[in-house]
């Protein structure tokens, strides 16, 4: 298979060890997340479930909100937001560099950790970042998959890393350590271990073990689900005269989203 040719759906580590003996750059899309590759490396990885780069830099200190935004206006059309951030004295190469590696292998842990299937490779697809420290594939993989047996060593329930998260009755009386302490005072009923790592201004994968912990002693669980609204008649909804949604038309507007 070549690299334009990883299109279709598919498991999503096999299309990205394929990518990287392709030497391919694009960004392959995964049903929780983006891979961006350049030479068949991995450069820098999204994902809703991770607080984003700059949301860690600049909830943490390291980096003033204008310095952000400053950077990526000035180098975001030209893929060089994280050298716009050293040239311009706001990061140091290395601080940038743990950063980055931090919030790359966090996203892809999100991006690979459920059903790894891949929707869509885009050949020639660049991230507006720019390559901070490019990572080999198998070590992404490598790193994911470990992560996923150490969490699922202290509590096999994934559903802890996405879903929001709700005190039991029993968590008012733990006397916990201070990191768990300060995720446990986050866990309101609507906050999901991603939010409540960016809140905290903390690596994602350290407050999913927080997380995981107090969910092995019984302190945090899932909430349920939210009641569906209540369903009202409409007038005319039991016609068959109303139309079926354009597909084709639905599938030109998100290509050209996606372009745009």
């Amino acid at each position: 298979m070549t690299a334009a040719a990883a299109r279709a759906d598919g498991s999503a580590p096999a299309l990205l060890d394929t990518l990287a003996a392709d030497r391919a750059t694009g960004a392959l899309t995964t049903r929780s997340g983006i891979f961006y590759l350049a030479a068949g490396h991995v450069v820098h990885v999204e994902s809703a479930h991770s607080p984003a780069l700059g949301d860690l830099l600049t909830r943490s200190g390291a980096l003033a909100p204008a310095g952000w935004w400053e950077a990526v206006e000035r180098a975001g059309a030209r893929q060089r937001v994280g050298r716009q951030l050293v040239d311009s004295g706001r990061l140091t190469a290395g601080a940038l560099e743990l950063a980055h590696l931090g919030a790359l292998f966090d996203a892809a842990y999100f991006a690979l950790a459920h059903d790894g299937t891949a929707l869509r490779f885009r050949p020639g697809v660049a991230h507006w970042l720019g390559a901070v420290r490019p990572v080999p594939v198998a070590t992404v993989l490598r790193e994911s998959y470990r992560r996923r047996a150490l969490l699922d060593r202290i509590h096999p329930d994934p559903a802890v890393d996405t879903a929001p998260l709700t005190r039991t009755p029993d968590a008012g009386q733990a006397v916990l350590p201070p990191r768990r302490g300060r995720a446990l005072a986050l866990v309101d009923g609507g906050r999901t271990a991603a939010q409540i790592a960016s809140a905290l201004a903390h690596r994602t994968f350290h407050t999913l073990v927080e997380l995981r912990r107090l969910a092995a002693d019984g302190l945090v669980a899932p909430a349920p689900p939210a009641p569906a609204p209540p369903v009202h008649p409409v007038p005319g909804a039991g016609r068959a005269d109303w139309d079926e949604p354009d597909t084709a038309l639905l599938r030109r507007l998100l290509d050209a989203l996606e372009a745009l």
